[in-house]
C-alpha cells in the first residue's frame, strides 16, 4: 500500500466532500441507506434499478478500477430486488445483480471480486430473455464470502458460514461451515457454541468509532505536510 502523504486537514476535507456527495447524489440512488455509512470513493458505486436497501453503518470500498455495483432489472418476467441489512461490509469488484431476490442478513462481509447473480439469464432453450432461470438468493446473518467467490440462484448460506476464495455455490450451505471449490462443498465445520466477534461490535458506539478512526488519522498523518504532499506526487509522476 502506497504511503499517505497528505496532511490531515486535507483528507478530512476530502471526507467531507465525500460525505455532501452521498447525500446529495448517491444516496437517493437506492430505496433506503441507512445511518453512518462509511463509502469509500462513492464516486465509483454503480447503482441501477429500483429495489435497492442497505442497512444502517454499510462499509463499502470502491474505486474507478474495481466499482461497487448493485444491480436489479426489471422488466416482462423481472422485478428484482436487493435487500442487504446492517454492519455490512461490501469490498472493490463485489458485483450483486438481481432479477428477483437477493436478501442479505446483517454482519455479511464480501471480498473483492465476489459476484452474487439470482439469475442466469438466459434459458438453456430460449437464450433470448432469462425465462424459469431464477430463483431467490439468501444469505443469512455474518455470512463470509471470500475473494473471487460467486454465489448462483437458488442458493441460502448458513448463519456464519463462510465461503472459501475462489469458491463457486451452485447448492444450499448449511449454517456454521466453511465452504470451498468448484462446486463448493464442506471443508470445515465451525463450533456453533464459541463466541464470534461479528462487525456491529465496532458500532455498538457509532459516534465512538467515528471519532477513533478520526484520531487515528490524526495521529498517522501528524508529521504531513501540504508541500511534502505535493513533493511526492511529482516524484510518483516521475517516475511513471
Amino acid at each position: 500500500m502506497r504511503q499517505e502523504h497528505r496532511p490531515y486537514w486535507l483528507k478530512k476535507l476530502g471526507s467531507q466532500f465525500n460525505a455532501w456527495w452521498i447525500e446529495k447524489f448517491l444516496r437517493p440512488q437506492f430505496d433506503h441507506l441507512g445511518k453512518g455509512a462509511a463509502i469509500l470513493e462513492p464516486r465509483s458505486i454503480e447503482v441501477f434499478g429500483r429495489n435497492i436497501e442497505v442497512g444502517d453503518y454499510a462499509h463499502i470500498i470502491s474505486s474507478s478500477y474495481k466499482p461497487v455495483r448493485l444491480t436489479s432489472w426489471s422488466g416482462k418476467n423481472l422485478d428484482g430486488q436487493i435487500n442487504i441489512g446492517n454492519y455490512c461490509l461490501l469490498s472493490p469488484g463485489t458485483t450483486i445483480t438481481s432479477a428477483v431476490s437477493i436478501t442479505i442478513g446483517d454482519n455479511c462481509m464480501f471480498a473483492a471480486d465476489c459476484y452474487i447473480a439470482d439469475s442466469d439469464w438466459h434459458g438453456l432453450y430460449n437464450r433470448l430473455r432469462p425465462f424459469r432461470c431464477s430463483r431467490p438468493i439468501v444469505l443469512e446473518d455474518n455470512v463470509w464470502i471470500g475473494h473471487g467467490a460467486k454465489v448462483g440462484k437458488g442458493v441460502t448460506i448458513g448463519e456464519n458460514s463462510v465461503v472459501a476464495a475462489g469458491a463457486v455455490v451452485v447448492k444450499d450451505v448449511p449454517a456454521n461451515v466453511v465452504v470451498g471449490g468448484n462446486p463448493a462443498k464442506v471443508i470445515k465445520t465451525l463450533n456453533p457454541n464459541r463466541r464470534m466477534l461479528k462487525r456491529e461490535l465496532m458500532f455498538q458506539d457509532g459516534d465512538f468509532y467515528q471519532q477513533n478512526q478520526a484520531d487515528l488519522d490524526r495521529w498517522v498523518m501528524r508529521d504531513n505536510s501540504f508541500l511534502g504532499w505535493l513533493k511526492s506526487i511529482f516524484q510518483r509522476n516521475k517516475s511513471h
